[in-house]
């Protein structure tokens, strides 16, 4: 039996087994049973503030235990948990505070000074509570709770009331609020939970950002399986492994550039006990096919890309954990989530291999966008999410990443996608990674331009790579400049910062054609 309200997402395995460790930390161990009497006394420390049905809680957290009693508990009284982008610059966050109207803020220790100082930019924050020593005009977290009773009395919760509201990233204008609903989260919750076979044995390990949506993904369903997560504070390949031999972890989510960075340890990996890992998951953005090969080869596990966005339930396409895969593959519409490709009118359903927008129905899709009523009915129609995802599926049912709608190049009124180069370039010996972004081009307009990481630096240069991709791709899709870096950027959730590198391509002004290709297409 699912409980009705997220806020008491592990009931059953509290039922069961309390003594069982739900959140493990460094030197910390928090059972399930310890872990509801601090959810419950932050949720009555929050009702003695005056917190009632629907005010927004915001969470100023980095990676820590704390973060997941103060997610929880607010959900416990009926308010909204708002977790806070802590990468986002302080006018971004200042704004998203504002916008969702947040009464209360919590703080981690080492974001209370931020948040203090961003308290007289939010007028309509009535509290600030910090971990550790409380700073002028703040409460002390840890004495709230001392203080607070560890029994609560449950209230009944409309399943279909908002629990969560997390927000986007703002890439094409201000971040927008997603409104989500406890029936729907406890949904995907238990589907997630089925179809990676989480059970009470499972051990996930999270460096990825808490307050995003591949760290709450897991948080959720593994919590609901009764299993344990394991917190590292922030993202390093050496702590990952480290952590993996430490806790026994079974089970890892991340993004590909965390996995590439783990995997070139390739010492330490040697040195420590990392079979315990039986599954793992790759997602918030693509994954090149040659990740996934060099994961099974180190770690003897399978990796498993998967898909999913903040308003789409948040997983509407999913791989099973002991289904059948494909290579290059996010999935298959997960049990519940009907999915469809559509073409440029929005209702035109695509056949096989047709590239086309991705829209989703499923019960844990957004309510919509927080006060954004235009917004909410440009991208929510007749019950289905549009996505700005670009898909295209097989004869089996498998969907294929393709990219952002935004993503798209037009090269001489041709559409080509980033992936489609990358997944060529991946394919050379010496790429370790590649992000393909456009540019300026005096005669087509625009053109992909690639940013490669080698594996053995100096060993290739730009002509050996296009030349390449001319071998293997078409002729307009080819790359017309190649720089090499040392690493690719990564943004505040661990994606490849594609805005940065734009901003590099764009400064290097417009290409002009240089000479013609053996087809006869312009350089």
């Amino acid at each position: 039996m699912l409980p009705e309200s997220l806020g008491y997402l592990f009931d059953a395995p509290l039922a069961l087994a309390p003594s069982r460790p739900a959140v493990l930390q460094d030197d910390l161990a928090l059972s399930f049973q310890v872990l509801d009497e601090r959810c419950n006394r932050l949720a009555n420390a929050l009702l003695s503030l005056g917190a009632k049905p629907g005010a927004r809680i915001g969470l100023l957290f980095g990676n820590d235990f704390r973060f997941v009693e103060s997610l929880l508990a607010p959900m416990r009284i009926g308010a909204v948990t708002v977790p806070l982008n802590i990468r986002m610059g302080d006018d971004a966050l200042a704004y998203v505070v504002n916008d969702a109207e947040a009464e209360i803020v919590v703080a981690s220790a080492g974001l209370a000074h931020r948040a203090r100082t961003l308290l007289d930019r939010l007028p309509r924050v009535r509290h600030l509570i910090v971990d550790g020593p409380p700073l002028a005009g703040s409460l002390a977290y840890d004495g709230l709770l001392d203080n607070a009773s560890c029994e609560l009395a449950r209230r009944r919760i409309d399943p279909e009331a908002i629990c969560l509201q997390p927000y986007t990233s703002g890439s094409t204008g201000n971040p927008k609020g997603v409104l989500l609903a406890h029936a729907g989260q406890i949904w995907n919750a238990d589907l997630v939970r089925k179809a990676g076979a989480f059970d009470q044995t499972e051990r996930g390990l999270i460096a990825v950002p808490l307050f995003h949506k591949n760290a709450l993904v897991a948080t959720k369903a593994l919590l609901l399986a009764g299993g344990s997560i394991v917190i590292l504070p922030a993202f390093d390949p050496a702590e990952v492994i480290r952590a993996i031999e430490r806790y026994h972890v079974t089970y890892l989510t991340g993004v590909p550039a965390m996995y590439k960075l783990i995997l070139a340890q390739h010492d330490l990996l040697r040195q420590h006990r990392v079979n315990t890992v039986r599954y793992a998951m790759c997602g918030s953005a693509e994954v090149p096919e040659e990740l996934l090969e060099e994961f099974r080869r180190g770690f003897g596990a399978p990796l498993v890309e998967g898909y999913g966005l903040t308003e789409g339930g948040p997983v509407p396409i999913i791989n099973l954990r002991w289904g059948v895969h494909r290579r290059g593959s996010c999935g298959r519409a997960a049990p519940g989530s009907e999915v469809k490709v559509v073409a440029d009118d929005g209702t035109t359903e695509l056949g096989p291999g047709q590239v086309g927008e991705l829209i989703v129905r499923n019960p844990g899709i957004a309510k919509g966008y927080w006060r954004l009523p235009e917004v909410t009915a440009r991208k929510f129609r007749n019950g289905w999410l549009y996505t700005g995802d670009l898909m295209r599926y097989d004869a089996e049912g498998f969907y294929y990443y393709v990219g952002r709608r935004d993503d798209m190049i037009n090269v001489a009124g041709e559409n080509m996608y980033p992936k489609e180069v990358e997944d060529i370039l991946m394919r050379h010996t010496n790429v370790r990674d590649v992000c393909v972004v456009p540019a300026p081009h005096a005669i087509k307009g625009e053109v992909p331009v690639a940013f490669v990481v080698e594996k053995v630096s100096g060993a290739t240069n730009e002509e050996e790579l296009q030349a390449f991709f001319l071998a293997r791709g078409a002729a307009y899709a080819h790359p017309r400049r190649v720089y090499f870096l040392d690493a690719l950027p990564l943004g505040g959730t661990g994606k490849v910062d594609r805005s940065a590198l734009k901003q590099l391509a764009m400064a290097s002004g417009p290409i002009s054609a240089r000479g013609v290709t053996p087809s006869g297409e312009y350089r």
